[in-house]
């Protein structure tokens, strides 16, 4: 019914038409909008965010182990 290279002909003005069209432009340019929106957030990836957490919660062991410590060093030097 429909010949192959009465398609890839369509395909191709379709192609030209939205080159030469200011939908190009207006693709590029809501492209770079986004960019810089998302840039101005500071976002940072899954991986930098996992990785920020594990020093967090390694962190707060130590200063909970530090604290536990500290309440024993005050204990003996409160018995003395």
């Amino acid at each position: 019914m429909f010949n192959s290279s009465k398609i890839e002909e369509l395909s191709n003005k379709i192609k030209e038409m939205k080159s030469s069209s200011p939908l190009a432009d207006m693709d590029k340019n809501i492209h770079a909008l986004i960019k810089g929106v998302l840039t101005k957030m500071e976002l940072v990836t899954r991986e930098e965010f996992d990785v920020q957490a594990e020093v967090l919660r390694n962190t707060r062991e130590q200063l909970a182990a530090l604290e536990a410590k500290l309440e024993l060093l005050e204990q003996k030097l409160n018995q003395q």
